[in-house]
């Protein structure tokens, strides 16, 4: 096996929700390619992963952000999923991870809806990318120039697609994550404008929420206490406010 990638010390962000092989099977062909891989979070214990929509198994937690320094690691492997960005985007110890990494010209691969974090990062403006086309607007918006392929290369960033662009994307981070630091921010990858919106959502998407499973009656509970906790913490709001003297706008004393 080519150890292309022995000594390299590589930050894989990662929350619950995470897509399963977005994550496991670019890990495991770093750590192939002689990488060592942390998996790093918003908390300790074990992430759990889905595929697609469906709960998957979980991975370890090797560090939190906050116990993790971006000086100590190469590159920042950015998996995507529905929920695992949105979770990373509004932290704000994760966006600031991942400014560290691009501010030191260190390599970033990303894939799917992973590129929401470096939106809400704000590291997306002149920069050439792709992603799940149903993120591309949010990534215009931020400045970017979104391209409908299944690998880009701009600089020190690589993105993709999605799971159908797994076997480029592999190849893209081992050739990424083999450069040293720090690397052009802007690089091989120029467009002049992006590629159209979508017309349609991809049907696999469609036909795997048709068969979306029945809540089981634990997660219905789970839920309905979830909820009634929101509410017991909301402020009590009367139908209207009180004067001075105590009573409310048209009350008789």
């Amino acid at each position: 096996m080519n150890q292309r990638l022995k000594g390299r010390r590589i930050a894989a962000l990662a929350a619950d929700g995470f897509e399963k092989v977005e994550l496991v099977v670019p890990m495991k062909a770093l750590q192939a390619a002689g990488a060592e891989v942390d998996v790093i979070s918003l908390r300790h214990g074990s992430i759990r992963g889905v595929n697609l929509h469906e709960p998957a198994s979980r991975v370890r937690v090797d560090k939190t952000i906050a116990e993790a320094n971006p000086d100590d690691y190469d590159g920042l492997l950015l998996p995507g999923g529905f929920i695992n960005p949105d979770l990373l985007r509004q932290s704000a110890e994760a966006r600031g991870f991942v400014r560290a990494f691009d501010q030191a010209g260190k390599p970033i691969a990303s894939l799917c809806h992973g590129p929401w974090v470096l939106a809400s990062a704000g590291l997306l403006r002149g920069r050439t990318l792709t992603s799940w086309p149903g993120v591309r607007d949010d990534l215009v918006n931020a400045g970017a120039t979104w391209l409908d392929q299944e690998l880009v290369r701009d600089g020190n960033l690589a993105t993709s697609r999605g799971p159908q662009d797994m076997v480029p994307f592999v190849q893209g981070c081992l050739d990424l994550f083999a450069h040293d630091a720090p690397l052009s921010r802007r690089g091989q990858q120029t467009a002049s404008s992006s590629a159209p919106q979508a017309n349609e959502p991809p049907e696999i998407v469609l036909s795997a929420m048709k068969w979306l499973p029945k809540p089981s009656l634990r997660t219905a509970v789970g839920l309905g206490a979830i909820a009634a906790a929101f509410m017991a913490t909301r402020p009590r709001r009367g139908n209207g406010h009180a004067t001075a003297g105590g009573a409310y706008p048209g009350q008789m004393r």
